[in-house]
């Protein structure tokens, strides 16, 4: 398996795995105790790890939301709680592993997996990827089951730091490159059906640049692996997606 072999085959898989635990029930409960709703969690929880930073910066390490949305979320999260950003990020942190714990107590082949993928975060240079860098720097857990989730949310938010950088080297608004990749929650992410814009071919065109650079990004990223490291990362990453589904 050679390194864009691997981007092909595991980068969607752990894009869906990486925010599996986003909204499920122990998720929203947890939030709730700490007197956020789901989405005011989810704000507060994933950009904690940023620090004591305005809406501003979280918007842009998260790329994709409307600021006024962002503004509201995160402001009104921090109103909420009692708790520091950092608390609460790590707080969401500690959400992904227990995620992990319930569903991969049981599979074979993470120790690998986690091995390989330390491999790749210790080779990645942080420079302009923000959200992914703030993440990274968070200890990992000794349990395997945890440590293998917690993970899979490194590489995720790589791969959307990578892919948040090539939209913008590509001239493209982070809004029209939301609404081509995902246009049904074009509203959830607080634009209007007024923003909806109009993908023309050189847009598309765009668009296809700018996977092919992130597909680029990831497989260098990869690139520090050895064939049976690859083949480890690939295989849990599919064992996961499968305990999961």
């Amino acid at each position: 398996m050679t390194p864009e072999e691997l981007v092909a085959d595991a980068c969607p898989k752990i894009g869906v795995l990486g925010s599996a635990f986003y909204f499920t029930p122990e998720t929203v409960t947890r939030g709730k105790e700490l007197g956020l709703d789901g989405f005011r969690f989810y704000f507060l929880g994933r950009g904690g790890v940023l620090g004591n930073v305005e809406a501003a910066v979280v918007q842009s390490a998260f790329g994709y939301f409307e600021s006024g949305l962002a503004a509201k979320m995160w402001d009104s999260a921090r109103e909420r709680t009692t708790m520091t950003e950092r608390e609460v990020g790590r707080e969401y942190v500690a959400a992904s592993q227990g995620f992990g714990r319930r569903k991969f107590a049981d599979l074979p082949g993470l120790e690998a997996f986690c091995a390989a993928a330390e491999s790749v975060t210790a080779s990645v240079h942080p420079a302009g990827l923000t959200l992914y860098a703030a993440l990274a720097a968070e200890p990992l857990p000794d349990d395997t089951p945890a440590r293998a989730m917690q993970l899979i949310t490194v590489l995720r938010e790589l791969r959307g730091s990578a892919h948040l950088l090539a939209v913008v080297a590509a001239g493209i608004s982070p809004m029209v490159a939301h609404y081509y990749r995902r246009p049904g929650d074009f509203t959830t992410f607080g634009y209007s059906e007024d923003d909806v814009p109009t993908i023309t071919a050189e847009i598309e065109a765009a668009m296809h640049a700018v996977d092919a650079h992130t597909d680029r990004l990831m497989g260098q990223a990869f690139g520090v692996l050895d064939e049976q490291e690859r083949t480890s990362l690939a295989g849990g990453v599919d064992r996961m997606a499968e305990a999961v589904s």
